[in-house]
């Protein structure tokens, strides 16, 4: 994306032109009819209520005119829109409009990064060069048959471990049906028992998929499966199969092989069918799961260079903020951290849709920019198909709260990728391959695209949000980055960055990249917990392709 400016009223900031070329403003609080406000020293008098995060017009619209946003095309108008009215479903619809860009032709000044020169975090460094900022052992299930078996394991080893994640609420829970009044503390990090001290914990996963869809529909379950069990966060992985599901094991092995080449790995498979009893199933798994934590444990943490950090890029629960606050800061993040050898990964292709010009000027190459080409019609092909659009992509809430076009929306997510070279695009589940930004072909649900970027090895993972949400992922740490100071106030639980003091003046983007990038190697390094670790949030949703959006 090109360089955001941002013009804002003075002193109040009672609204944002975030660029030169825009032909609408947002509104930084609820601002009746009549009221004069000046952007980019032009005064004019809103024509309509504006509320708070949601757009006005800078000059009279024709039905028809294009709106522009973050210097792109957001939507045409429908219907004549005057001189400081409001936009809206009403009078806005979905619209895109791109150039003939070409790939490389966007420049790019890295920024200064002497703060972090020499900085490292503490990492599990893995045999095959990998560095991961946990340390998990993983229950997977290859069939949604095998769900309740991971359900006995994880309470069996939670029992045994004295690591309940959820023993805060279990009491609260009697101590309600008692009539005691109890409250749930979910900020105690510890467990009263730690026989694996260098292990994170064991995750254990359950899905709905591995049998009754189609053969590549298997085949991406277990691609993504290998994903995880080849994570650099994962020590190693029990598998329980079984054994006539149509995602074999076979298949699995397959695909970690080609991860995993010289099966440097421990992954352990267990098949029901083969099995003499549903008890011995349950034993050897147990062993499986005790050896692999002894084994686990005895990796401790060691100083890493920062190009071993995958940060993943997803947003969720958007509001009419997070494009100027939240996603461009993490944008600069990502800037600082390729600057510095590290990568990016960029997901969401629905919510790109409006921006691959932009993005396709940044790619470093034409092979690159047609990947990502093919991918995006591909995407959208399949989602025809089923009597879908991208231009469905945004959700009531994100109406709600400003974001009233896919290309609106899109616009602002696209932030999250900073101004860095786009250096490759991957399909879902493929492995992250060079240094860099890349894109990853996913879709816009929220745990389904954090799903996919640990998949395909972030190893951690940065998540802005304008109107909260409870998403974490099993093997990758998520860091939450609120939009909005009123949420990270509000939801003070969930949040571990306010990036609101961007949308008040009071903190510019570059001095909270600083701030945040100093937080995601204190996360990196074990020495700062997210609250989404701290509540266990362990979201775990394969991608039925071209299904969802």
């Amino acid at each position: 994306m090109s360089k955001t400016t941002i013009a804002s009223d003075a002193p109040a900031r009672q609204s944002l032109r975030i660029h030169a070329g825009d032909n609408v403003a947002v509104a930084l609080t609820d601002l009746p009819a009549g009221r004069e406000v000046t952007v980019a020293q032009t005064r004019l008098i809103l024509a309509d209520t504006v509320r708070a995060k949601h757009k006005f017009a800078l000059t009279d619209l024709a039905s028809g005119d294009l709106v522009t946003m973050y210097g792109v095309t957001v939507g045409r108008a429908t219907r004549p829109i005057p001189r400081g009215g409001a936009i809206t479903t009403d009078n806005l619809a979905h619209a895109t409009a791109g150039d003939d860009a070409r790939p490389g032709s966007r420049s790019w000044t890295p920024p200064d990064v002497s703060r972090f020169a020499q900085a490292t975090f503490d990492g599990f460094h893995r045999a095959d060069g990998s560095v991961g900022t946990a340390n998990v052992w993983l229950v997977i299930p290859l069939v949604f048959c095998e769900n309740r078996n991971i359900e006995v394991l994880r309470q069996c080893v939670a029992d045994a471990l004295g690591d309940d994640p959820y023993r805060d609420y279990k009491r609260m829970a009697r101590g309600l049906l008692e009539g005691i009044e109890a409250t749930a503390d979910a900020s105690d990090e510890g467990t009263p028992s730690r026989r694996f001290p260098n292990v994170d914990g064991v995750r254990f996963l359950t899905h709905s998929l591995g049998c009754g869809g189609t053969d590549d529909d298997a085949e991406a379950l277990c691609q993504l499966l290998a994903g995880y069990v080849c994570h650099p966060n994962v020590a190693g992985a029990t598998v329980l199969s079984l054994g006539c599901q149509k995602a074999q094991i076979r298949m699995l092995k397959a695909a970690v092989a080609a991860r995993d080449p010289q099966g440097l790995k421990r992954v352990d498979y267990f098949d029901q069918q083969s099995s003499p009893s549903e008890e011995r199933l349950i034993r050897d798994a147990l062993t499986s799961i005790f050896d692999g934590l002894a084994s686990a444990d005895r990796v401790t943490r060691q100083p890493a260079t920062l190009d071993k950090l995958v940060l993943g890029l997803e947003c969720g629960g958007s509001d009419g903020f997070s494009g100027l606050s939240a996603n461009p800061l993490v944008g600069a993040v990502v800037d600082r951290l390729v600057s510095l050898g590290g990568s990016g990964m960029l997901s969401e292709f629905p919510e790109l849709c409006g921006v691959e010009h932009e993005l396709t000027a940044r790619c470093t190459s034409e092979a690159v920019a047609a990947r990502f080409a093919e991918l995006m019609s591909a995407y959208q092909r399949h989602a025809a198909a089923v009597g879908a659009d991208f231009s469905m992509n945004p959700s009531p809430g994100n109406i709600r709260d400003g974001l009233i076009t896919d290309a609106m929306k899109s616009a602002g997510a696209a932030k999250k990728g900073g101004d860095a070279p786009v250096v490759d695009v991957l399909d879902y589940t493929e492995p992250h391959r060079r240094p860099g930004l890349s894109l990853l072909c996913t879709p816009g649900n929220d745990v389904e695209s954090t799903t996919a970027l640990a998949g395909s090895g972030a190893n951690l993972i940065l998540f802005t949000t304008g109107l909260g949400t409870p998403t974490g992922n099993p093997v990758a740490p998520v860091l939450k980055i609120a939009s909005n100071s009123a949420l990270a106030q509000r939801m003070q639980d969930i949040i571990d960055f306010d990036a609101g003091p961007i949308v008040s003046g009071e903190r510019t983007i570059d001095e909270l990249a600083e701030a945040l990038l100093a937080l995601c190697l204190e996360v990196a390094s074990g020495r700062h917990v997210t609250r989404a670790q701290r509540l266990s949030q362990h979201d775990f949703i394969p991608w039925k392709r071209g299904v969802s959006l």
